[in-house]
């Protein structure tokens, strides 16, 4: 992310391919498409929610920021009651999975609150598309 223009036909390429084979109800992005996976590994793995905040701050990039936020939104509300996130999210059962918690998914949840509350993209300016700043509530969710 920020390494290429967010008009680049790569960067809107992989997020179609994305969007297409990796995201599961419109809000968990699986690490890999998990029909033939052929990796050796047991089946029964969740979405990676740092995958999934990963394509809050594309859309951002692109300048989709409503779906940004909207997709923000669902994915803090996952949050325990403490605030904290798993590695993965199972959508199927809604239990966490995997390391508890787990450092990735938090920064990719404040990487994605400071974008949408400066609304640019990862790297400060890059993809900057205006707007207004958020407040912080539990979990980071801004409003």
């Amino acid at each position: 992310m920020g390494f290429l223009p967010a008009s680049d036909p790569r960067v809107q390429g992989t997020l179609r391919a994305v969007e297409d084979k990796l995201l599961i109800n419109g809000e968990f992005v699986l690490r890999y498409e998990i029909e033939n996976p052929d990796d050796g590994l047991p089946e029964g793995e969740g979405a990676f929610l740092a995958c999934s905040f990963w394509l809050v701050s594309n859309y951002i990039l692109q300048g989709r920021h409503a779906e940004a936020r909207k997709l923000f939104d669902r994915l803090s509300s996952r949050c325990n009651d403490v605030g904290l996130l798993a590695e993965e999210f199972d959508p199927l059962t809604g239990r966490m999975l995997g390391n508890f918690p787990q450092a990735y998914s938090h920064v990719g949840l404040i990487n994605c609150a400071l974008n949408l509350s400066r609304q640019t993209g990862p790297g400060g300016g890059t993809g900057r598309i205006g707007g207004a700043a958020g407040r912080r509530r539990a979990c980071l969710s801004i409003s």
